[in-house]
């Protein structure tokens, strides 16, 4: 039920109960009211259990600092976690949110999607003729949404084209992502539409300077759309910050032949990517996670003087874990680093990642003296050759941890923190799955005792999980 957003009646119904008898007809099957009053409960305690020995209310009125602080302050202590095991909080950009945090005494940061997102909304409406060819573009499909008539033209005319048929996106003007597959969608069926404009009429018709622009538009938007996807990825990290906007820098800096038309939007995406993302490599949640992450190491820093105190605050860090592990029985040396074989450069299957390997080409590697353990460690890991994009850093220092102890202690602390809020909001997304007009009937307590076991329930059960979620790929 939890696993497959199956209402709680699915055990008296009919079908269901026939199809029990006929695998076990001994078996009894329970009934709603005992999953409902017991198994339920009973599944959302061991998990719950199970979270709180791993980690060792409703939320009404006015949303200030201090109402904010109490609820997450609330949220910790139900769960047994003492504010200072918490390394960072990831919140949105509101001023709330940020002075809650600096009034709880932990540390936070901002959201990169929604900084993101601020940044493109201001490189879009820089420029008038966008902002008039995307009004254009959205009376145009405004038709055929609210024309069932004029969406079967245009979809007779696909056929006799032998396109795909596919219907236009319509955008929503807060996402800019929208915006992009809007164009894009408008673009692929361009053919169509220039011939559904010759025999019907529309409310708006775009014109040849109006369709170049929607190109270059949607040319630019590409890599910020690329870039959200990555981030927005549950295995991202504030380790992937400040290589992505490093790449995302140079990419808008780069003139091209193509820019013409769209060179005011580039150069202001540009100054609001660099006004909003100024002070990420001073900040050492994201500095001190980019330098553990073998994929990135010191490869991606544009200042030196930043990435100077970003190594010594990494080496502060991992002298401080030496001092906590010294308490503990002596550990042994740590083996000889072999020298790794170098590695054939993955081919870049995008302009971003073709620009992330250009940096990384460019950082040539340089030796310098050191002197205590805690140096000799972070120096000798940065002149090793950096991991393969692709590949998971924390598998790295899972299997290089032996070499590195307090190295990969930092890591394991730095790399647990997620570079935006895009999985925590992936939940209330889900309740729509859960509380639809089959379970309409639900109490607030057994939906979110549901979601809890929908999202939680691979960590005590992940054999199970992992076929059924193979079997919803096939």
């Amino acid at each position: 039920m939890a696993l497959d957003d199956q209402p709680l009646s699915v055990v008296a119904n009919v079908g269901f109960r026939r199809l029990m008898e006929i695998l076990e007809p001994r078996y009894v099957l329970p009934s709603r009211h005992y999953f409902t009053e017991k198994a339920l409960p009973a599944a959302h305690k061991k998990l719950r259990d199970h979270l709180q020995d791993k980690l060792a209310d409703d939320f009404r009125g006015s949303h200030t600092a201090e109402r904010i602080k109490e609820a997450i302050q609330g949220m910790l202590d139900s769960w047994g976690i003492d504010k200072s095991r918490v390394h960072v909080i990831v919140r949105d950009n509101a001023r709330n949110m940020k002075k809650a945090m600096d009034d709880m005494g932990v540390q936070s940061v901002g959201c990169l999607t929604h900084t993101l997102q601020l940044a493109v909304h201001e490189g879009l409406l820089s420029q008038r003729s966008v902002v008039d060819t995307l009004a254009t573009a959205r009376k145009i499909i405004g038709h055929f949404k609210h024309s069932p008539l004029a969406y079967s033209r245009l979809e007779d005319i696909q056929r006799e084209l032998k396109m795909d048929v596919k219907r236009l996106q319509q955008d929503v003007q807060v996402r800019w992502n929208s915006s992009l597959y809007m164009l894009q969608s408008l673009l692929e069926q361009k053919h169509a539409l220039l011939v559904y404009g010759g025999s019907y009429n529309l409310p708006a018709t775009l014109t040849t300077a109006q369709w170049t622009l929607m190109e270059k538009t949607a040319e630019v938007l590409v890599p910020f759309e690329q870039l959200t996807r990555d981030v927005s990825m549950a295995t991202a990290s504030a380790a992937d910050v400040i290589p992505a906007i490093t790449a995302l820098r140079r990419l808008l800096s780069q003139e091209k032949t193509t820019d013409q038309g769209v060179k005011t939007m580039k150069s202001t995406l540009l100054a609001a990517v660099k006004t909003r993302f100024a002070g990420i490599e001073e900040e050492p949640l994201y500095s001190i996670a980019t330098l553990v992450d073998p994929r990135y190491k010191d490869r991606y820093f544009t200042e030196s003087d930043n990435l100077s105190i970003a190594k010594d605050k990494l080496i502060q860090e991992v002298a401080k874990m030496e001092q906590r592990a010294a308490t503990a029985s002596e550990e042994p040396e740590a083996a000889v680093a072999e020298p790794t074989s170098k590695k054939k450069r993955q081919e870049a299957s995008s302009s971003l990642g073709s620009i992330l390997d250009e940096i990384l080409e460019e950082n040539q590697l340089e030796s310098r003296s050191v002197s205590t353990s805690a140096e000799v460690q972070v120096q000798t890991y940065l002149l090793e050759q950096t991991s393969n994009r692709k590949s998971n850093p924390l598998q790295y220092w899972k299997q290089n941890g032996s070499r590195f102890p307090p190295l990969a202690d930092v890591a394991t602390k730095f790399l647990c923190a997620p570079c935006t809020s895009v999985d925590s909001e992936r939940l209330f997304s889900a309740v729509s799955n859960v509380l639809d007009e089959k379970r309409n009937r639900l109490s607030a307590d057994h939906v979110e005792k549901l979601i809890f076991l929908r999202k939680n329930l691979h960590l005590i059960l992940p054999e199970y999980v992992s076929e059924s979620e193979s079997g919803d790929e096939e």
